[in-house]
């Protein structure tokens, strides 16, 4: 795996976008646990649509959640733990898909510049997690990482792997959604968040330690609350360096 790493850092990435994904106040009205010690959490996709109808037997429900949930809860003595009902009898947005390294989206409007990755560009995927000894606060920070093996149209994606990913499981797939797919080994969910973010200016951003040391955003003072384009990394090279240093391990599951 170093040596994968050593081979894409030498071979000079091209681009990095930073994605925010998972469960928050604005799509669910509720946040996955973090435990800010060992940075060990729970990964709870956002939900799906209502109106979204699936291919037979491919839908994900939040009860795939109960498990792991209930698990993170004894092991961290967190009581009351669980899902709010609003969440409960709804099909969840699985994306990014861990388990089969992929990552959909709209790629005329919000996915536009994820679109025009190509191999070896990099997404960074971060979260709003709950933190269970402050749960007054959140944990921005990094849940996972996909060096890109290919970008393919939604409505190119074969029947054999249309279970892969959300935006290939509808019925009717919308011909300007993008399917990224991350290279194996070094793409995954981590094994450990990294946190990145603080309150600051009145909103959550990246801490100004951690965005220098990355070489910066294209965004205003390091802004993380959800937002209409994901934030590139100006200098993809300079964080995937970063990154490496963190030692984290990668996980083909989501949870």
């Amino acid at each position: 795996d170093s040596m994968e790493h050593r081979h894409l850092t030498n071979a000079g990435l091209m681009k990095a976008i930073l994605v925010r994904i998972g469960v928050d106040h604005a799509y669910g009205d509720w946040n996955a646990p973090v435990d800010p010690v060992t940075g060990k959490f729970v990964y709870v996709p956002i939900p799906d649509g209502d109106q979204k109808q699936y291919m037979p037997g491919s839908a994900h429900g939040y009860q795939e959640i109960v498990s792991p949930l209930t698990v993170f809860a004894e092991k961290y003595g967190v009581g009351g733990l669980c899902l709010p009902r609003n969440l409960r009898e709804r099909s969840m947005h699985l994306d990014p898909d861990f388990h089969y390294l992929t990552y959909g989206d709209n790629g005329t409007r919000r996915g536009a510049k994820i679109s025009r990755l190509g191999p070896n560009d990099l997404l960074a995927f971060y979260a709003g997690l709950r933190s269970i000894i402050d749960p007054n606060g959140l944990v921005y920070a990094l849940v996972g990482l996909f060096v890109v093996e290919a970008v393919v149209r939604a409505i190119d994606v074969s029947t054999e792997r249309r279970h892969e990913n959300a935006h290939t499981r509808w019925k009717t797939l919308s011909e300007n959604d993008v399917v990224v797919r991350g290279r194996h080994r070094v793409s995954g969910r981590f094994d450990r968040c990294v946190p990145i973010g603080e309150w600051r200016d009145g909103a959550y951003r990246v801490r100004r330690d951690v965005e220098s040391t990355w070489g910066g955003l294209t965004v205003k003072n390091g802004y993380i609350q959800r937002s209409a384009v994901p934030p590139e990394f100006i200098d993809a090279r300079r964080f995937y360096n970063w990154f490496q240093e963190q030692g984290i391990i990668f996980l083909e599951r989501n949870n």
